[in-house]
């Protein structure tokens, strides 16, 4: 019975779950057994849920077997205590319940569960109250404590009250002392405030009156901070109440602190104006600029100040200037200038280098004083004298001032040395010289500087010096004479030394340019020069050709002529500022070109032996026009003496032989002329008139009205067998272009019929020769021809 009523252990094989199955599976349907039930009940308990395990944990702790010990009860104790459990006495939680039977003490806690709990509580229960009962008493202590500790404050909220009450006038009158003081130190501060920007304090007053404190950072912080406490104080004193007194003081004290600040920059710079200005070398220091930039407020100040370093200025410069004339640099280098006096153009340029230089170094201690900037102007170029720049104006004068005293040597010994010299050239050098100082000196000081001035003067006075050297001289050159035995055509020596002299004073001229000046300009400036030089000397050209021409009348007065003009013109040429006086000589020579051209076309024609029948022709031609107007009948040219067959065949067989001279190629007389290009042209000129001419005479012989029996036969006798053009080929010429020159000058001769001649200058050059005149000279000069040839042939 006690072996069946407990299950199987489950460690068993007939616990496994393939068992139970089985085992079921075996059963009939039939009354169940109630161990059976509680088996499935208790196999079918499920252990997951955590309160269920929780609550299982707390009961194997409650009925936990004590470890060690392994007392066997003997059964009559197992007994006893059976006994004690059925009579309902509690059993305890200390005493080791002991399993004498299987799943007896399991059954036991089922039965004495409830009562096992009840005890439990109960003694925890206890436990509690008796814990309790200690707080029960400390909290019975402690509000002993509180009713004493509320007594207590109580006792001093009374006291107080009682304070409070006796001290409530001390507070009030505390509170209204703590306002007033906010009240004063709020005043406080608005009055140091005021009287930090309204007034200077002792150190700053002592900067501005104090002899002790130098010129400096602070001095000028002072300075600045009186000046700005002022223009404060104006717009203190410009409210609508108007001035006030504390407005009225400030300025006063002000105005005497600034007045002492002023005084003392004006002795300061006085006495640096006195030391730096007996310096060679001038520096300025960044105090003495701001003095003097500050001294400007007060024009009257600056004025006194700079009138000391004028002053000092002045009489250093000219110290130095002596000293440079006498004795030289230190230790005798550079050498004295008036070593080199008796070099007038190095001696005149040291000394004018010198004052440039000083004027340089004057000009960049002034503008570094008044601290101007560089205004990126190149040096020589112009500088441009804004009248309303005030710095500009104190700079002009002081530099005007400072070389003032230099001015008195330096014209004494520059017209000295002027006055000395001999030579145009040397004098004209000068003169540039002088001149180039003075545009130098304009662009850097001005035109009003007393140094322009006197630059002025003595630059009029040398070129006045050069003009009346070269006037001296082209009046002799008038004067000259030339040798009558002397047959040469070349250009004489006095005209050749002559003309060099012009020559280097045009080189001088032309380096003398500062390369800035217009045409017009450069013109201008040298035309005085060239109708002083050249004018006598064309004039001289021609009055001495026309001398020497009466007195040998072989003697060849046109060539003469040109040959001089020519050399003149190509003197001229290679300077740009003589293109008037190029043109005017010009004009001159082709008026000589023209006259020479005709003569010597009247000479080839007379050579050629057709001088004669061109006349004759000619005569004939205007005779025969004027009688179809008359209706008068005239005789044939075949009849006319020169025109006769026989003297016309003579005439063109003498043609005839000349072109097979070399005068066709080359004439002896142009052969003078120095320029071959001139002899081209008049000999070719020459040779196409002739062409023209021969032309002419074929015309009128083969006219019927002339009546020459076979003019064709009596022109082909001879070359060129009436062909002009062969005659052209011979010459090497083109009709056609000779045919426009032949028009061109006809216009221009018409032209010059209707004028007579006129001077090429302003009355220095010889007039041109009337075409009368020139007539009767041509008609001299062919008879001298003739015989020249005569005496040629012989």
């Amino acid at each position: 019975m006690a072996s069946s009523s407990f299950p199987p252990k489950i460690g068993t094989p007939s616990s496994s779950t393939q068992s139970q199955v089985d085992r079921k599976a075996s059963w009939t349907p039939q009354t169940r057994n109630p161990v059976s039930a509680r088996l499935y009940k208790v196999l079918s308990t499920n252990f997951d849920d955590e309160d269920t395990r929780q609550a299982l944990r707390t009961l194997s702790d409650l009925y936990a077997t004590p470890k060690g010990k392994e007392i066997q009860p003997s059964i009559e104790e197992a007994d006893d205590e059976l006994l004690q459990d059925t009579s309902g006495t509690s059993v305890s939680n200390d005493s080791a319940l002991i399993e004498l039977v299987p799943g007896e003490l399991a059954a036991r806690a089922r039965r004495n569960l409830r009562r096992d709990m009840e005890n439990q509580l109960a003694e925890g229960s206890k436990k509690f109250l008796e814990a309790l009962g200690e707080v029960d008493a400390k909290l019975q202590e402690l509000q002993k404590h509180v009713a004493a500790m509320r007594a207590s404050c109580d006792e001093a909220e009374t006291q107080l009250a009682l304070t409070n009450e006796s001290s409530k006038t001390l507070l009030e009158r505390a509170g209204n002392l703590r306002d007033e003081r906010q009240e004063v130190e709020e005043k406080k501060t608005i009055i140091t405030l005021f009287l930090g920007r309204f007034t200077l304090n002792e150190s700053e007053v002592e900067a501005i009156s104090s002899r002790d404190v130098p010129i400096g950072q602070r001095f000028f912080d002072a300075m600045d901070k009186t000046e700005r406490i002022r223009e404060d104080c104006r717009v203190l004193m410009s409210g609508e109440d108007g001035s006030t007194k504390a407005g009225l003081e400030i300025m006063a004290s002000t105005s005497s602190n600034l007045e002492q600040g002023y005084e003392k920059i004006l002795r300061y710079c006085s006495n640096e104006f006195r030391q730096v200005g007996r310096d060679s070398q001038l520096e300025v220091n960044s105090e003495m600029r701001e003095a003097v930039n500050r001294l400007r407020k007060r024009p009257e100040l600056l004025t006194e100040a700079l009138s000391f370093l004028s002053e000092t200025r002045q009489t250093t410069l000219l110290s130095s200037f002596i000293a440079a004339l006498t004795r030289g640099g230190p230790s005798g280098y550079p050498r004295p200038i008036e070593l080199h006096a008796h070099d007038p153009l190095r001696y005149l340029g040291d000394m004018l280098a010198w004052v440039h230089q000083a004027i340089a170094a004057e000009r960049e201690f002034l503008e570094s004083l008044f601290g101007l900037k560089q205004d990126g102007r190149m040096v020589g170029s112009v500088r441009k004298f804004d009248t309303k720049d005030e710095e500009e104006e104190w700079i002009r004068e002081l530099m005007d001032l400072a070389v003032a005293k230099l001015c008195v040597p330096l014209k004494v010994r520059v017209q000295q040395t002027i006055r000395s010299q001999e030579s145009s050239i040397v004098s004209y050098k000068i003169a540039n010289l002088l001149q180039f100082y003075l545009m130098t000196m304009r662009r850097t000081i001005g035109e009003q500087a007393l140094l322009s001035t006197t630059l002025k003067e003595i630059t009029d006075t040398s070129y006045k010096v050069f003009y009346d050297s070269i006037e001296n001289h082209s009046r002799t050159i008038s004067r000259v004479r030339l040798d009558h035995d002397d047959p040469s055509l070349a250009p004489p020596i006095v005209v050749l030394d002559h003309t060099q002299v012009l020559r280097e004073v045009m080189t001088v001229y032309q380096s003398s340019l500062l390369g800035d000046e217009d045409e017009d300009e450069i013109n201008s400036g040298f035309n005085q020069v060239l109708d002083i030089m050249v004018d006598p000397i064309i004039g001289m050209c021609l009055t001495s050709g026309e001398e020497k021409k009466n007195a040998r009348p072989r003697w060849d007065e046109a060539v003469f002529v040109l040959n001089c003009l020519c050399y003149l013109q190509s003197v001229l040429s290679a300077f740009e500022f003589t293109v008037k006086k190029q043109a005017d000589i010009q004009a001159i020579i082709d008026e000589r070109i023209a006259l020479l051209t005709a003569e010597h076309s009247t000479n080839v024609l007379s050579d050629a032996g057709l001088l004669q029948v061109a006349e004759a022709c000619r005569n004939h031609k205007s005779n025969s026009t004027n009688a179809i107007l008359i209706v008068v009948e005239q005789e044939p040219l075949s009849r006319m003496p020169a025109t006769q067959p026989s003297d016309l065949q003579q005439a063109l067989h003498h043609f005839s032989l000349w072109l097979s001279g070399p005068e066709v190629v080359q004439s002896p007389r142009l052969a003078q002329l120095t320029v071959q290009r001139m002899h081209t042209k008049i000999h070719q000129d020459a040779l196409a008139r002739l062409a023209k001419t021969y032309k002419m005479i074929c015309e009128e012989i083969k006219k019927p009205e002339n009546r020459y029996e076979a003019a064709s036969t009596l022109l082909g006798r001879e070359r060129p067998f009436g062909q002009v053009h062969l005659l052209w080929q011979v010459f090497g010429l083109e009709e056609e272009d000779y045919e426009d020159k032949e028009n061109e000058s006809d216009e221009a001769d018409s032209d010059e019929s209707d004028e007579q001649g006129e001077s090429t200058d302003s009355g220095d050059i010889a007039k041109a020769s009337k075409p009368d005149k020139d007539q009767e000279v041509t008609d001299e000069e062919e008879s001298d021809d003739e015989s020249e040839c005569e005496q040629f042939d012989s």
